[in-house]
């Protein structure tokens, strides 16, 4: 597959309607929030996630495209599996391993593990590591363009769970948090040296990428979540390796803001973006959706 040769940097724009788009486990799984300022936020953690689950259905079943982390099984018995698999040494274990059987590992988990060769991966656990691998690609948590205001819903059951509390007669009560509406923005970087040094990621990769991020709403719907949409994806595309601009100066050309006379928003027509495509050169802003 042919590596990439640019660098990128990238800004996602996207809502919520009535659901929870990143519970807190810390706060009874109320949206998360930054205390001070009362700015939602969704982990990188979170929208990693949805990428993943998307390639997952996309490519199953095809070769270089697996998932590593998901919940199938302990990651260290796919590190094992790697070693039995490219058929390395066994006996030795842990930090005594061969140095050459470990980067044989790590380079094998690249080709076939399409979030490792994106994302990076900690494989330096259990009896057979496999390394540590830095991803090209890196997303910042994303943050409400405005405060939020989050509710807890008391909502009914009518299917009892027990027999004693069907002979009560009482309706069962329950909660469920939600926010009314907001929209969150958040950046990411995709390094092309960090790509053709260490994990391979490709321009098939960066494509499948793209569509992932436009799409990672729509085979994640659930009651929970209420209407998540991507809005907007604004791509930065340098002419070298390196970068040809600062990516806080590429961030600061997209400007959103409520628009005049909105309190309240409670849709993506209440705000409005300004895009400045005066861009620094060797620089291509991309509009992706």
């Amino acid at each position: 597959m042919e590596p990439i040769k640019n660098r990128y940097e990238f800004v996602m724009l996207f809502d919520v309607e009535n659901g929870n788009p990143n519970g807190d486990p810390d706060a009874g799984n109320m949206p998360r929030l930054d205390p001070e300022t009362s700015v939602g936020i969704v982990t990188d953690v979170c929208i990693k996630r949805k990428i993943r689950n998307f390639v997952e259905i996309v490519k199953e079943g095809e070769p270089g495209y697996n998932i590593l982390i998901k919940a199938d099984k302990a990651l260290n018995t796919k590190f094992t599996e790697i070693y039995k698999e490219n058929g390395l040494d066994l006996t030795l274990k842990g930090k005594n391993k061969n140095p050459d059987d470990v980067k044989k590992a790590r380079e094998y988990a690249c080709r076939n593990y399409y979030d490792v060769r994106t994302f990076g991966a900690v494989m330096s656990t259990g009896d057979d590591p496999c390394g540590i691998v830095r991803g090209p690609v890196q997303i910042n948590f994303a943050k409400s363009i405005d405060p939020v205001f989050a509710q807890e819903i008391t909502i009914t059951r009518q299917a009892k769970t027990t027999e004693e509390r069907i002979k009560t007669g009482e309706t069962e009560m329950g909660k469920k948090n939600i926010i009314p509406y907001a929209l969150y923005r958040t950046e990411g970087y995709i390094s092309a040296m960090l790509a053709n040094k260490s994990t391979g990621f490709s321009e098939d990769d960066l494509e499948l990428l793209w569509t992932a991020i436009i799409n990672m709403f729509e085979h994640d719907r659930s009651a929970a979540r209420g209407k998540m949409c991507l809005r907007k994806l604004y791509i930065f595309k340098h002419s070298s390796v390196l970068g040809n601009a600062p990516a806080h100066i590429l961030f600061d050309k997209i400007k959103i803001k409520k628009k005049e006379g909105v309190s309240s928003p409670r849709n993506f027509a209440d705000y409005s973006i300004r895009v400045d495509d005066v861009m620094p050169e060797g620089v291509t802003l991309i509009n992706k959706l």
